[in-house]
């Protein structure tokens, strides 16, 4: 279970860095949407497994606003943005949210035994809902697939069954989660 603690920012913090890191408006609005959609899901999995762990609301929030801090920094460059994007977090001190920055392309601590049981961390939350946030739009992970091997499969074979591989957990993760949400895949970005 995780709590808010000194170490996730606030609103005005998140807003501060987004500015002092020169997020652009595109990257914001995407940012914008994701926390949309990952405080949609954190409500959810309180309301309908109450007797789970549940992410903090609060650390979903300023790890979706700040998962991609880093983006623009790392435009034209070969920068990995969520590892450069963590940097920056811890810099500030916010260790638990760099955990979720970091994580928020690859999904290291892949758990589908705690899926199972209804817990889902806030970096998974955030994991899942960037998948399905292309620029501003709420979209399926298959055409967010589609973009992502479009863009940055770069036309090599390797890179893009990496990519594949990845969107296999993000398809099973999907899975875990609605069976613990009041709604479905297609409801979710309904505000």
């Amino acid at each position: 279970m995780e709590n808010t603690s000194a170490s996730t920012p606030s609103l005005t913090e998140c807003i501060g860095l987004m500015e002092q890191y020169g997020m652009l408006a595109n990257i914001r609005h995407h940012s914008l949407v994701v926390a949309r959609l990952a405080e949609q899901l954190q409500a959810g999995l309180c309301a309908f497994a109450p007797n789970q762990p549940q992410a903090d609301r609060h650390l979903v929030i300023s790890g979706a606003l700040l998962h991609d801090i880093a983006k623009t920094p790392c435009l034209g460059s070969n920068c990995d943005h969520a590892k450069a994007g963590a940097e920056i977090c811890h810099r500030h001190g916010f260790p638990e949210i760099a955990a979720i920055v970091e994580q928020h392309v690859i999904l290291w601590d892949f758990d589908p035994e705690r899926y199972q049981a209804g817990n889902f961390t806030a970096r998974e939350i955030v994991y899942y809902a960037d998948k399905r946030v292309r620029h501003n739009v709420v979209v399926n992970l298959d055409e967010r697939l589609e973009y992502i091997l479009d863009h940055y499969g770069k036309g090599t074979p390797d890179r893009r069954e990496l990519i594949r591989k990845n969107f296999n957990k993000c398809l099973a993760l999907e899975q875990h989660l609605f069976h613990w949400l009041p709604f479905g895949p297609k409801e979710l970005g309904r505000f």
